[in-house]
Order: C-alpha cells, then structure tokens, then sequence
C-alpha cells in the first residue's frame, strides 16, 4: 500500500507542479486581473467551466469508483482507484488550462481550480474512506 499510494501522491504532485508552473509562465498576475472578472454574455461561459470541471471530474471519479468490484483485494482495487484519481486530476488541470490560455480575464478561477486539486491530495485514510464508501452502497 505504502509503495502505491507513494506513486500515486507523486503523480498528484506532479499534475499540480505543471500546472502551478504554467501559470506562473504564462499567467499574469497584476492586480486588476485578480480581481472578480466581468461576465457578460459573451465570456459566461467561461465562468461556468470551473463549475462545470468540478461537477463533471467527481461524477466521473464516482462512478469509477463504483464500478470498483467490492469483493476484490485492495491490491485489486487500488489500480482502479488510481486511474479514477488521476481523470478526475486531469479534468480540473484541463479546465485550469483552458481558463488561462482561452481567457486570461478569468485566471482567479483558475486559481480556484488549482487550489481544489491541491486539495485532493492522496491520503492513506482518503483513499480508504473512498474505497470503504463503495462497500456501504
């Protein structure tokens, strides 16, 4: 488990590195740009996308972890836990991306994002309380 799951924390903190250092490089950081941006009807969509990253990223990750046969070992289950986590982590890096290089007036959500997916960080007791949460259903 310990082995796995440091792989795992590893790749976490690897998605969150480049995505942290892509905003540093290409983000821009002045005051007037973190504040809350305008939205009008031609950028709302573009305040809808971390909604809708965050919505669509647990629905995918859940139902990942549903499919998860209960009956297996841990051993059997982590590589399923595994793929889910990191879909989940690329949905939300995609969404920061895409706010960043699409629309630079919104890069507040981005941060947001990326403090969600900081978040998320793969615990030995998160990992097994989502792991447990699927032998409840």
């Amino acid at each position: 488990m310990n082995q796995k799951l440091k792989t795992l924390q590893i790749i976490h903190l690897s998605i969150c590195a480049g995505v942290i250092l892509g905003y540093v490089i290409l983000g821009d950081f002045s005051p007037e740009v973190l504040q809350m941006p305008i939205v009008d009807s031609n950028s709302v969509i573009y305040a809808i996308i971390p909604l809708i990253a965050f919505v669509f990223s647990n629905f995918i990750f859940r139902s990942q972890i549903n499919k998860i046969d209960v009956k297996v070992s841990f051993d059997e289950q982590f590589p399923m836990y595994q793929t889910a986590s990191i879909v989940r982590w690329a949905i939300l890096e995609g969404a920061a991306f895409v706010l960043l290089i699409l629309k630079k007036d919104f890069i507040l959500f981005g941060i947001l994002l990326i403090v969600y997916l900081l978040l998320l960080f793969p615990s030995e007791f998160k990992v097994k309380s989502d792991l447990e949460k699927i032998k409840i259903k």
